[in-house]
């Protein structure tokens, strides 16, 4: 028996082609907001002309049946290399199927002085899309919050990468920063983009700048060049465009009184200004001519886990997500406050109880019509739902205890047994198949968080649900 985030599939870091690391960067600094008419024109139109330096196509989803085709793209062709083998599949150019929350974690990393060993994140986000109600929610971290790293003890966030590096975690840096992140926030964390400052400024540059509002002025005359040495910084308040270099600067100067936090975030907001120059002044056919340029800059400069058809697929989706469906936040000082540690290092210390309630705010998906849960008894039986209820906890009995609670509320028990573990802290639901009413009614009757809430479409077992009872459920009663 494996946790809900331990089914999803685990893919190694791969080295993309050069058009495929452009799409991501464009994704990342437009929020994921290219659209499929360019991803398509632009594959169109610079495929005769591609050089490939040691390409790996490892990671190219094999054509699932049954999925329609969207309007004005290819149907049945399959984009391959010199030597015939799949670059690119048509089903790239599907919608994607999936009806589950999925994840991204956004690392920038501080790479200098064309430094090859082990370096730390200089920013993190959390992105996350929601397929069914079409919106998305970034949160930025500041890179000094100060957490459990798993395996390594108490650190500074934008430690796990260095540490991941260093110690050859498996999976290495980018598996750790995720799994930090998903322990810090409750929130799995599915894909992961790692871009560095040299890609940041080319995108911008080839955007043709950013337009932005300073709220303050800022004076830095410690900001840090590319190496080692120093780079003064100065702007004043009021609205700019900044190109690469300067963006580059206002996005990871720390001197205001806010510091990482108001660092982080003028991260999202040079992020969104990236998007609103590409989607809003119809930067394509400029993209589409440069982006050569782009391609060779990013490949050595951004490392991903998505495979290609999943970059295009994702592109299909985001393209349908209005601006105002895409929720922003940053953990600042409502949620931290500063300490410094017995060793002179000034972090900042979460307020978990707070962060807590900003996750579920912001992560959570908006209210959709639901039954009544008074009409819940009558329609669960229409679902023929087979549940099976797994302990995820220390304590005998409990799962047993569970199934004669739920029976008592005619949920259909079919199975019970122990879990993979016994350290679930929390109560996971997964839907193997389609049963809102049944999901939606044990939500009620176990009082699960909504995030704690997931689809499946390989159960392990004769059941159409699956329960991991966590630490936080009790039998009411006992």
């Amino acid at each position: 028996m494996t946790s809900n985030s331990q089914r999803r599939q685990t893919r190694s870091g791969i080295r993309l082609p050069l058009w495929a690391l452009g799409v991501i960067g464009v994704l990342v600094l437009a929020f994921l907001a290219a659209s499929s008419v360019w991803l398509y024109r632009t594959v169109q139109a610079r495929v005769s002309a591609w050089e490939m330096t040691d390409p790996d196509f490892s990671g190219v989803v094999e054509p699932q049946p049954g999925t329609a085709v969207t309007p004005g793209a290819p149907a049945a062709v399959t984009i391959t290399d010199d030597d015939n083998k799949p670059i690119l599949s048509a089903d790239a150019f599907k919608p994607w199927s999936g009806e589950e929350r999925i994840s991204f974690l956004l690392l920038g990393v501080d790479q200098r002085c064309d430094e090859t060993g082990p370096t730390h994140t200089d920013s993190l986000m959390l992105a996350t899309i929601d397929p069914v109600t079409k919106s998305a929610a970034v949160l930025s971290l500041p890179r000094d919050l100060w957490v459990e790293i798993p395996g390594f003890g108490v650190d500074r966030i934008n430690q796990a990468y260095y540490y991941g590096q260093v110690y050859e975690y498996p999976g290495g840096g980018q598996a750790l920063a995720r799994e930090t992140v998903a322990a810090t926030l409750g929130i799995p964390v599915d894909y992961y983009v790692a871009i560095d400052f040299t890609a940041f400024v080319e995108i911008i540059d080839e955007i043709g700048g950013i337009e932005v509002e300073v709220p303050e002025a800022i004076s830095d005359p410690d900001y840090p060049d590319n190496c080692y040495g120093y780079d003064p910084f100065f702007i004043d308040a009021g609205v700019h465009q900044l190109d690469g270099v300067t963006a580059l600067k206002y996005a990871r100067t720390r001197a205001t009184f806010g510091g990482d936090v108001d660092r982080a975030g003028r991260q999202q907001q040079v992020v969104l200004a990236a998007r609103s120059k590409v989607m809003q002044l119809n930067m394509i056919p400029q993209l589409i001519l440069e982006a050569p340029q782009i391609w060779q800059t990013l490949q050595t400069n951004i490392r991903t886990n998505l495979s290609l058809d999943e970059i295009i697929q994702l592109a299909l989706l985001v393209q349908d997500i209005p601006r105002e469906n895409i929720h922003t936040a940053v953990i600042d000082y409502n949620y931290v406050y500063n300490e410094t540690t017995p060793d002179g290092r000034e972090v900042l210390v979460p307020r978990r109880d707070e962060i807590r309630k900003l996750r579920d705010e912001l992560f959570a998906p908006p209210p959709v019509p639901t039954p009544v849960i008074a009409d819940l008894p009558t329609l669960i039986p229409e679902e023929e739902a087979r549940v099976a209820v797994y302990n995820g906890t220390a304590v005998f009995g409990l799962a047993a205890a569970t199934q004669a609670y739920l029976e008592g509320y005619d949920i259909n028990v079919t199975e019970i047994g122990n879990a993979d573990a016994a350290t679930y802290r929390t109560t996971q639901i997964i839907d193997y198949g389609s049963h809102p009413n049944t999901t939606f009614y044990l939500v009620q009757l176990m009082d699960v968080p909504p995030l704690n809430v997931s689809t499946g479409t390989t159960p392990e077992g004769d059941y159409d649900v699956l329960i991991i009872i966590g630490d936080d459920w009790r039998v009411p009663g006992e």
